[in-house]
Parts: C-alpha cells; structure tokens; sequence
C-alpha cells in the first residue's frame, strides 16, 4: 500500500511539510510506504475548463505543461491520498486549488477514478480561516467518493514562521493519529 501526500504551500518545507511529515512517519510504522510531493517552486495552474478531459477520457489534463498530471498520476497510483495546505486568507493555497480543481475534473471525467481512495487533508494555520480551508480539502474527497479518515481533531497545526508548528503539540499528536487512522482503514479495506 502507498499513501502520497501533498503539499501545498509556496514553502517547500514549512509548517505544512512538517505536519504531512509526522502524519507520513505514523503510516510508515505501519509499513506502508509513502510519498511526500512538494509543490513549491513547481509550475501548477488552475483548470481551463476546456472540457478536454471529458472528450478523452484518458486520465489525463488536457495541459501537460506543468505538474498537474504527474500529481494526478500519483493520485491514482496511491491508495491514499493526503493534501495539504497553509491557510490564506481562511482558505487553501492557490497550488492546492490548482490541484484540486485539476485532478478533481480529470477524476469526474473518468468515472471518479480516485473513489474509494482513502482521502486526508492537514492545513496549517496562524490563527484562524483554517476550518474552511479543511473543509474545501475535505469537499474535493467527498465529491470524488472518497473515505475520510478522522482524528483527534481536526487535522490543524498553529504556527506562523516556518517551524512554528514544532511547538504545537496537540496538532503533532493529531498528525499522528490521523496516520494511525488512516493505516487501519487501508488496512481494513485492502484486507
């Protein structure tokens, strides 16, 4: 089995890396393997409804000038998939719309290639808004079929500077019951 998590922040290895990094380490000591895809520094855009992808229907965007379909091919290639995000502005990054918007249309346009997938999203946060970007991840599984494992709470870590985070216990520990979760369900499901 393989989880591959994604993220989302224009910083490579910031707050959101390190909350995706202690939800990754849970699934790894349950001996599934894993993946982390920075999307920092990577050229990614949001869809152009071109409607290609449903004429196709080769499981793949029509654009392939940017990373998105890798992405998409690590989507369906996993049997969980973690996205994650900084909160801008109460909502998700511009690279983790992109992707969601993206792979969201190829998946509906291949008849939601990625159900049944095992879906999870970590957001990092200042403050606040971090309870509607949690929510627009959570949307992209849901209207794709896909399971939602839970948490402690949800899958939040407080921090501003990169690092940040680091200090934020009861957000690790909730990193670390998300992978704990979600190893049991897809072990459940791939029994």
């Amino acid at each position: 089995m393989k989880v591959t998590a994604f993220n989302g922040s224009a910083r490579k290895d910031g707050n959101t890396a390190i909350l995706l990094r202690a939800a990754l380490a849970e699934l790894e000591k349950e001996g599934i393997e894993t993946e982390l895809v920075q999307l920092a520094g990577q050229k990614i855009r949001g869809c152009r409804a071109c409607g290609q992808c449903f004429k196709k229907q080769d499981k793949r965007c029509a654009f392939d000038d940017d990373i998105a379909n890798d992405c998409i091919e690590k989507m369906l290639a996993a049997d969980g998939i973690i996205l994650g995000s900084p909160t801008y502005f109460a909502d998700i990054s511009t690279e983790t719309k992109a992707l969601i918007d993206r792979a969201g249309y190829v998946s509906r346009a291949n008849d939601d290639m990625l159900k049944r997938k095992v879906g999870a999203a970590v957001v990092a946060v200042r403050r606040a808004g971090s309870i509607h970007a949690f929510d627009t991840i959570n949307h992209f599984f849901l209207i794709g079929q896909m399971i939602i494992p839970g948490s402690t709470y949800w899958n939040v870590g407080i921090g501003r500077a990169a690092g940040d985070v680091e200090s934020d216990e009861e957000g690790l520990q909730t990193m670390q019951d998300l992978g704990h979760n979600m190893a049991w369900l897809l072990k459940k499901i791939n029994a």
